[in-house]
Protein backbone atom coordinates (compact mmCIF):
# COMPACT_ATOMS: atom_id res chain seq x y z
CA UNK A 1 0.00 0.00 0.00
CA UNK A 2 2.97 2.58 0.85
CA UNK A 3 4.18 1.93 -2.81
CA UNK A 4 0.64 2.61 -4.21
CA UNK A 5 0.57 5.60 -1.85
CA UNK A 6 3.97 6.68 -3.17
CA UNK A 7 3.26 6.02 -7.15
CA UNK A 8 -0.13 8.21 -6.40
CA UNK A 9 1.63 11.28 -4.84
CA UNK A 10 4.03 11.20 -7.90
CA UNK A 11 1.46 11.07 -10.79
CA UNK A 12 -0.58 13.79 -9.28
CA UNK A 13 2.59 16.12 -9.00
CA UNK A 14 3.37 14.91 -12.66
CA UNK A 15 -0.23 16.51 -13.68
CA UNK A 16 -0.39 19.26 -11.50
CA UNK A 17 3.22 20.55 -13.15
CA UNK A 18 2.92 18.83 -16.43
CA UNK A 19 0.34 19.47 -14.11
CA UNK A 20 -31.30 14.26 -50.09
CA UNK A 21 -30.60 16.49 -52.99
CA UNK A 22 -27.39 15.90 -55.48
CA UNK A 23 -25.94 18.46 -54.17
CA UNK A 24 -26.01 17.86 -50.86
CA UNK A 25 -24.43 14.00 -52.27
CA UNK A 26 -21.50 15.56 -54.02
CA UNK A 27 -21.29 17.66 -50.55
CA UNK A 28 -20.79 14.61 -48.20
CA UNK A 29 -18.83 12.99 -50.73
CA UNK A 30 -16.24 15.82 -50.34
CA UNK A 31 -16.45 15.96 -46.34
CA UNK A 32 -15.80 12.21 -46.41
CA UNK A 33 -12.56 12.53 -48.96
CA UNK A 34 -11.28 15.53 -46.95
CA UNK A 35 -11.48 13.75 -43.87
CA UNK A 36 -9.77 10.77 -45.40
CA UNK A 37 -7.44 13.42 -46.88
CA UNK A 38 -6.18 14.61 -43.73
CA UNK A 39 -6.37 11.22 -42.11
CA UNK A 40 -3.52 10.11 -44.69
CA UNK A 41 -1.79 13.98 -44.21
CA UNK A 42 -1.97 12.80 -40.36
CA UNK A 43 -0.01 9.25 -40.92
CA UNK A 44 2.82 10.55 -43.24
CA UNK A 45 3.27 13.84 -41.24
CA UNK A 46 4.34 12.70 -37.54
CA UNK A 47 4.18 14.97 -35.04
CA UNK A 48 6.26 15.30 -32.02
CA UNK A 49 4.57 13.66 -29.17
CA UNK A 50 5.66 16.05 -26.26
CA UNK A 51 3.87 17.38 -23.95
CA UNK A 52 2.94 21.66 -23.26
CA UNK A 53 2.90 22.50 -19.40
CA UNK A 54 1.42 26.24 -20.38
CA UNK A 55 -1.15 24.28 -21.45
CA UNK A 56 -2.52 22.43 -18.59
CA UNK A 57 -4.73 23.56 -15.65
CA UNK A 58 -6.01 22.49 -12.65
CA UNK A 59 -9.65 23.09 -12.66
CA UNK A 60 -10.64 21.46 -9.09
CA UNK A 61 -8.54 19.90 -6.08
CA UNK A 62 -11.59 17.97 -4.67
CA UNK A 63 -12.07 15.90 -6.66
CA UNK A 64 -8.64 16.28 -8.15
CA UNK A 65 -9.02 17.74 -11.99
CA UNK A 66 -6.83 18.61 -14.43
CA UNK A 67 -7.78 19.95 -18.17
CA UNK A 68 -5.25 19.95 -20.95
CA UNK A 69 -6.26 22.48 -23.40
CA UNK A 70 -5.26 21.48 -27.49
CA UNK A 71 -4.12 17.76 -26.10
CA UNK A 72 -5.16 16.58 -29.70
CA UNK A 73 -4.37 18.06 -32.77
CA UNK A 74 -6.99 18.79 -35.61
CA UNK A 75 -6.68 15.89 -37.46
CA UNK A 76 -6.42 12.88 -34.58
CA UNK A 77 -9.67 14.69 -33.71
CA UNK A 78 -10.81 13.37 -37.54
CA UNK A 79 -9.40 10.00 -37.27
CA UNK A 80 -10.35 8.83 -34.05
CA UNK A 81 -14.52 9.92 -35.83
CA UNK A 82 -13.39 8.38 -38.71
CA UNK A 83 -12.37 5.32 -36.54
CA UNK A 84 -15.49 5.22 -34.76
CA UNK A 85 -17.95 5.90 -37.98
CA UNK A 86 -15.75 3.16 -39.60
CA UNK A 87 -15.81 0.59 -36.97
CA UNK A 88 -19.81 0.99 -36.59
CA UNK A 89 -19.79 0.10 -39.46
CA UNK A 90 -21.69 3.37 -41.04
CA UNK A 91 -24.66 2.97 -38.26
CA UNK A 92 -22.41 5.72 -36.23
CA UNK A 93 -26.59 7.32 -35.00
CA UNK A 94 -25.95 8.94 -31.76
CA UNK A 95 -26.60 7.49 -28.19
CA UNK A 96 -29.90 9.54 -27.25
CA UNK A 97 -30.69 7.67 -23.91
CA UNK A 98 -29.51 8.12 -20.45
CA UNK A 99 -29.52 4.31 -20.31
CA UNK A 100 -27.65 3.59 -23.39
CA UNK A 101 -24.99 5.79 -22.49
CA UNK A 102 -24.62 4.17 -19.23
CA UNK A 103 -24.66 0.79 -20.69
CA UNK A 104 -22.52 1.30 -23.58
CA UNK A 105 -19.10 0.72 -22.85
CA UNK A 106 -17.87 2.39 -26.57
CA UNK A 107 -16.03 1.04 -29.68
CA UNK A 108 -12.49 0.01 -28.33
CA UNK A 109 -9.97 0.93 -30.71
CA UNK A 110 -7.46 -1.60 -31.95
CA UNK A 111 -4.52 -1.71 -29.43
CA UNK A 112 -1.81 -2.19 -32.59
CA UNK A 113 -3.32 1.10 -34.45
CA UNK A 114 -0.32 3.75 -34.70
CA UNK A 115 -2.26 7.17 -34.47
CA UNK A 116 -4.17 5.61 -31.35
CA UNK A 117 -0.73 4.26 -29.43
CA UNK A 118 0.53 7.77 -30.46
CA UNK A 119 -2.23 8.99 -28.36
CA UNK A 120 -2.26 6.69 -25.38
CA UNK A 121 1.72 6.87 -25.46
CA UNK A 122 0.74 10.84 -24.90
CA UNK A 123 -1.97 10.20 -22.17
CA UNK A 124 0.50 8.45 -20.33
CA UNK A 125 3.32 10.81 -20.61
CA UNK A 126 1.01 13.61 -19.15
CA UNK A 127 -0.51 11.86 -16.33
CA UNK A 128 2.48 9.58 -16.01
CA UNK A 129 -0.24 7.22 -15.97
CA UNK A 130 1.70 3.61 -16.81
CA UNK A 131 -0.28 1.89 -20.01
CA UNK A 132 -0.18 -1.13 -18.41
CA UNK A 133 -2.93 0.12 -16.11
CA UNK A 134 -4.83 1.07 -18.55
CA UNK A 135 -7.48 -0.07 -21.06
CA UNK A 136 -7.74 0.90 -24.80
CA UNK A 137 -9.40 3.96 -26.09
CA UNK A 138 -13.01 3.77 -26.26
CA UNK A 139 -14.89 5.91 -28.65
CA UNK A 140 -18.62 7.24 -28.40
CA UNK A 141 -21.27 9.17 -29.51
CA UNK A 142 -23.75 11.06 -28.09
CA UNK A 143 -26.75 13.40 -27.92
CA UNK A 144 -28.93 15.03 -28.54
CA UNK A 145 -30.47 14.41 -25.24
CA UNK A 146 -33.95 15.55 -24.05
CA UNK A 147 -33.92 14.98 -20.68
CA UNK A 148 -32.83 17.49 -17.97
CA UNK A 149 -32.09 14.43 -15.60
CA UNK A 150 -28.27 14.62 -15.17
CA UNK A 151 -26.31 11.93 -17.50
CA UNK A 152 -22.40 10.50 -17.29
CA UNK A 153 -19.58 9.70 -19.33
CA UNK A 154 -19.34 6.19 -19.82
CA UNK A 155 -20.88 3.07 -18.37
CA UNK A 156 -19.44 2.58 -14.80
CA UNK A 157 -20.56 -1.32 -14.76
CA UNK A 158 -17.90 -2.59 -17.04
CA UNK A 159 -15.30 0.11 -15.67
CA UNK A 160 -15.73 -1.72 -12.27
CA UNK A 161 -15.69 -5.66 -13.72
CA UNK A 162 -12.43 -5.03 -14.01
CA UNK A 163 -11.57 -5.95 -10.76
CA UNK A 164 -8.92 -2.99 -9.73
CA UNK A 165 -9.96 0.21 -8.16
CA UNK A 166 -10.23 2.54 -10.53
CA UNK A 167 -7.07 5.20 -10.57
CA UNK A 168 -8.22 8.01 -12.91
CA UNK A 169 -10.22 8.98 -16.08
CA UNK A 170 -9.37 10.39 -18.96
CA UNK A 171 -11.71 12.00 -21.43
CA UNK A 172 -10.70 13.22 -24.91
CA UNK A 173 -13.15 15.52 -26.52
CA UNK A 174 -13.38 14.95 -30.29
CA UNK A 175 -15.95 17.40 -31.38
CA UNK A 176 -17.78 20.26 -30.15
CA UNK A 177 -21.32 21.09 -28.58
CA UNK A 178 -22.97 25.04 -28.59
CA UNK A 179 -24.25 24.06 -25.57
CA UNK A 180 -24.49 21.35 -22.74
CA UNK A 181 -22.20 18.71 -21.78
CA UNK A 182 -20.42 20.01 -19.18
CA UNK A 183 -18.86 17.62 -16.25
CA UNK A 184 -20.19 17.74 -13.10
CA UNK A 185 -19.06 16.08 -9.95
CA UNK A 186 -22.32 16.07 -8.08
CA UNK A 187 -20.62 15.31 -4.14
CA UNK A 188 -18.07 17.83 -4.64
CA UNK A 189 -18.49 20.36 -1.92
CA UNK A 190 -18.07 22.99 -4.65
CA UNK A 191 -21.72 24.08 -6.12
CA UNK A 192 -20.35 25.12 -9.37
CA UNK A 193 -19.11 21.09 -9.94
CA UNK A 194 -22.94 20.65 -9.11
CA UNK A 195 -25.09 22.47 -11.08
CA UNK A 196 -25.57 22.82 -14.50
CA UNK A 197 -26.41 26.88 -14.82
CA UNK A 198 -23.29 27.37 -12.20
CA UNK A 199 -20.89 25.23 -14.32
CA UNK A 200 -18.02 27.08 -16.11
CA UNK A 201 -17.72 26.89 -19.67
CA UNK A 202 -14.06 25.55 -18.91
CA UNK A 203 -15.43 22.26 -18.34
CA UNK A 204 -18.07 22.53 -21.76
CA UNK A 205 -16.68 19.50 -24.20
CA UNK A 206 -14.50 21.57 -26.81
CA UNK A 207 -12.55 19.86 -29.69
CA UNK A 208 -8.98 18.80 -28.56
CA UNK A 209 -8.91 19.20 -25.39
CA UNK A 210 -8.59 16.53 -22.67
CA UNK A 211 -9.60 16.54 -19.20
CA UNK A 212 -8.76 13.82 -16.24
CA UNK A 213 -9.87 13.15 -12.81
CA UNK A 214 -8.54 11.33 -9.81
CA UNK A 215 -10.85 8.41 -8.38
CA UNK A 216 -8.66 7.85 -5.46
CA UNK A 217 -7.39 9.70 -2.66
CA UNK A 218 -3.72 10.23 -1.79
CA UNK A 219 -4.10 7.47 0.44
CA UNK A 220 -5.86 4.79 -2.41
CA UNK A 221 -9.07 5.21 -1.01
CA UNK A 222 -12.08 6.21 -2.91
CA UNK A 223 -12.61 10.16 -3.65
CA UNK A 224 -16.90 9.79 -3.17
CA UNK A 225 -16.37 13.67 -4.59
CA UNK A 226 -15.14 12.08 -7.85
CA UNK A 227 -18.63 10.25 -8.77
CA UNK A 228 -19.08 12.31 -11.96
CA UNK A 229 -22.07 13.25 -13.62
CA UNK A 230 -22.93 15.06 -17.32
CA UNK A 231 -24.61 17.65 -18.02
CA UNK A 232 -27.54 16.97 -21.26
CA UNK A 233 -26.52 17.86 -24.90
CA UNK A 234 -30.06 19.51 -25.96
CA UNK A 235 -28.43 20.47 -29.37
CA UNK A 236 -25.96 18.45 -31.59
CA UNK A 237 -24.25 15.71 -30.63
CA UNK A 238 -20.91 14.75 -29.29
CA UNK A 239 -18.08 12.67 -30.17
CA UNK A 240 -15.41 11.53 -27.04
CA UNK A 241 -13.17 8.87 -26.20
CA UNK A 242 -12.35 7.91 -22.26
CA UNK A 243 -9.54 5.92 -21.27
CA UNK A 244 -9.29 4.27 -17.84
CA UNK A 245 -6.40 3.63 -15.52
CA UNK A 246 -6.23 1.55 -12.45
CA UNK A 247 -4.16 0.99 -9.47
CA UNK A 248 -2.63 -1.76 -11.01
CA UNK A 249 -1.59 -3.37 -13.90
CA UNK A 250 -4.27 -5.33 -15.86
CA UNK A 251 -2.77 -6.84 -18.26
CA UNK A 252 -1.74 -9.87 -16.55
CA UNK A 253 -5.87 -10.12 -15.89
CA UNK A 254 -6.45 -10.74 -20.01
CA UNK A 255 -4.37 -14.21 -19.78
CA UNK A 256 -5.50 -16.15 -16.49
CA UNK A 257 -4.99 -19.56 -16.94
CA UNK A 258 -7.94 -22.40 -16.53
CA UNK A 259 -6.64 -23.27 -13.16
CA UNK A 260 -7.35 -19.25 -12.08
CA UNK A 261 -10.88 -19.73 -12.85
CA UNK A 262 -11.48 -22.83 -11.41
CA UNK A 263 -10.52 -21.48 -7.99
CA UNK A 264 -12.58 -18.33 -8.44
CA UNK A 265 -15.07 -18.08 -6.08
CA UNK A 266 -17.36 -16.13 -3.50
CA UNK A 267 -17.01 -16.24 0.34
CA UNK A 268 -19.86 -14.93 1.27
CA UNK A 269 -23.37 -15.30 0.04
CA UNK A 270 -24.04 -11.64 -0.04
CA UNK A 271 -21.43 -11.15 -2.49
CA UNK A 272 -23.23 -10.99 -5.76
CA UNK A 273 -25.48 -8.22 -4.21
CA UNK A 274 -22.53 -6.00 -2.91
CA UNK A 275 -21.33 -6.43 -6.17
CA UNK A 276 -24.45 -4.76 -7.98
CA UNK A 277 -24.35 -1.66 -5.47
CA UNK A 278 -21.02 -0.89 -6.83
CA UNK A 279 -19.35 -2.21 -3.65
CA UNK A 280 -16.19 -3.91 -5.80
CA UNK A 281 -15.12 -0.36 -6.68
CA UNK A 282 -15.86 1.09 -3.16
CA UNK A 283 -14.47 -0.98 -1.13
CA UNK A 284 -12.16 -3.17 -2.83
CA UNK A 285 -9.87 -4.71 -0.35
CA UNK A 286 -12.44 -6.52 0.99
CA UNK A 287 -14.39 -7.07 -2.29
CA UNK A 288 -11.15 -7.95 -4.34
CA UNK A 289 -8.01 -8.42 -2.44
CA UNK A 290 -5.42 -7.08 -1.98
CA UNK A 291 -1.13 -8.50 -1.81
CA UNK A 292 -2.02 -9.65 1.95
CA UNK A 293 -5.86 -10.32 1.64
CA UNK A 294 -7.39 -13.24 -0.70
CA UNK A 295 -10.65 -11.16 -0.97
CA UNK A 296 -13.90 -12.04 -0.07
CA UNK A 297 -15.97 -11.65 -3.16
CA UNK A 298 -13.37 -12.26 -6.45
CA UNK A 299 -16.22 -14.28 -8.24
CA UNK A 300 -18.76 -11.22 -8.42
CA UNK A 301 -16.36 -8.77 -9.17
CA UNK A 302 -14.85 -10.40 -12.15
CA UNK A 303 -11.22 -10.15 -10.38
CA UNK A 304 -11.04 -14.31 -10.94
Amino acid sequence: MATDLSIIRFFLLAVTFGASSAFHGRKGLQTKEMTQNRIIQLDHRVQPNSIDPSQVVQLSWQPRVFLYRGFLSEEECDYLIYWGRRTMGGNDLPIVNMNDTRNDPGISVDAVDKIARRVEERISAWTFLPKENSKSLSVLHIGPETSKQHHHYFDTKSVEQVGQPLLATVILYLSNVSQGGQLLFPQSKNNVWSDCTKNSDTSRPTRGNAIVFFNLHLNATPDRSSDHARCPIPKGDLWFATRFFYLKSISTRMNLTQSDYADCSDEDENCPGWAAMGECLKNSVFMVGSPDYYGTCRKSCNAC
